[in-house]
């Protein structure tokens, strides 16, 4: 009977190794500066709903949802190709840029009324990609030819036949790579087609960006001020802010999150969670527009907080297991639960990962590794937990040492309690 039961433990090992390599490594974003087409309608989505589901107003929006439904916009970051490999022009026909996969077709339309960035030509900008994955690689920019014409389907010819910017491995924060650009000698209606290529994976973006290029005359013209903040979500080392949006003759680009005289959060949308606050503390937020130019705004109103304890205990509870385990591995399970009377928004779980391990794969999830550190983040239907609720995720692991579970961890800054 013994070797019957070596043989299952073998295969059983084999199986394990199987799945952890055969998972694909999974990567996110679109321009958020100047907007795609699916993250524009996606915010024109958000407002057309007054905070619920997804209602846009913009017609080229409407129709696109009518076309293919709301799940493109909910997945805004996810107009990829995975296996694309750099063969950009050999895979994606013409008529097919803005939307190279059966789930973003209905983003090629040819319309002259998707949303629009106003831009400056010969402007220098700061580009701003949204990171929901970060990954390395390289991002080129084109514009459209002069003469091109909105309400015919896009195609390769129709760009330029160089980027007008390239970048590899831009610099990355709060949730964004963000770069100095010069953005080209053009005037009027333009697509700024943006592709991503990972180079840690045949996995590329794609992107159209409608704009409207100025012809160079300055903007002194600052952004009206944001509505008054509203705090949710307050727990003993974060807050979510949400306040009404502003408007500008060129469009808003950032959101900045003061504190006193101090910034302590930057957004292109707006709503943020601001982190690393001390328990038990009174904190006053306001919040100032800015445009490309780098007009301000007044000052929205201010809001006052007061944080909670802190401590952590029954407000969040992460239970952690491992289902299997094998030489040089291990598959882990978590699960977590929110016992507070408020929804976690965004949620973000952490935990110390020890040097000699490595996570291959990972589903329901987002995990990323840094300076010891592992960061899970929801996918797409999950992001979020109801008062009560739970969500659950996992991943494989390849290990070149002993495996031992975490200790503690912390969601949305707040420490959980382990069973």
């Amino acid at each position: 009977m013994r070797k019957p039961i070596a043989l299952l433990a073998i295969g059983a090992a084999v199986g394990a190794l199987l799945v952890q390599t055969s998972a694909p490594a999974l990567a996110h974003g679109s321009m958020v500066w100047p907007g795609s087409r699916t993250y524009l309608c996606y915010q024109d989505g958000r407002a057309g709903s007054g905070g619920g589901d997804l209602q846009p107003t913009n017609p080229a929006c409407v129709a696109a949802v009518a076309q293919g439904g709301k799940q493109p916009l909910w997945d805004w970051y996810g107009n990829l190709i995975s296996n694309a490999a750099g063969r950009h022009r050999e895979i994606v026909p013409d008529g097919d840029l803005c939307g190279p996969t059966t789930k973003y077709d209905a983003y090629n339309q040819p319309r002259a009324d998707w949303p629009t960035t106003q831009v400056t030509a010969n402007a220098t900008v700061t580009l701003k990609y949204n990171a929901w994955a970060p990954h390395p690689g390289t991002w080129e920019q084109y514009v459209t030819k002069d003469g091109f014409d909105v309400t015919k389907p896009l195609k390769w010819s129709d760009l330029e036949p160089a980027p007008f910017d390239k970048i590899t491995n831009p610099p990355l924060g709060n949730g964004e790579y963000s770069w100095q650009a010069r953005l080209p000698n053009k005037s009027g209606r333009h697509i700024i087609y943006s592709l991503w290529q990972r180079s840690d994976s045949p996995e590329a973006f794609y992107s159209c960006s409608d704009v409207v290029f100025g012809g160079g005359v300055p903007d002194t013209q600052p952004p009206t001020a944001p509505g008054a903040p509203v705090a949710s979500s307050v727990t003993g080392s974060s807050v979510r802010l949400d306040w009404p949006a502003s408007s500008d003759n060129f469009g808003v680009t950032e959101y900045r999150v003061y504190r006193g005289d101090q910034v302590v959060a930057t957004t292109t949308t707006n709503s943020v969670t601001v982190r690393g606050l001390s328990s038990n503390t009174d904190y006053t937020f306001r919040v100032v527009a800015a445009d490309s130019a780098g007009n301000a705004s007044p000052s929205s109103p201010g809001v006052t907080v007061r944080t909670g304890s802190g401590t952590g205990t029954g407000a969040c509870t992460v239970t952690y297991t491992k289902p299997s385990t094998w030489n040089g591995g291990y598959t882990a399970n978590v699960k977590i639960a929110n016992g507070s009377s408020e929804a976690v928004r965004a949620w973000e779980l952490v935990w110390d990962f020890p040097a000699g391990q490595r996570v291959s794969s990972y589903w329901s999830s987002s995990i990323t590794v840094a300076d010891g550190k592992a960061t899970a983040k929801g996918a797409s239907y999950n992001a979020d937990i109801a008062a009560g609720g739970t969500a659950e995720f996992g991943f494989n692991a390849a290990t070149t040492g002993a495996v031992t579970d975490p200790v503690s961890f912390t969601l949305n800054g707040v420490s959980c309690a382990i069973p």
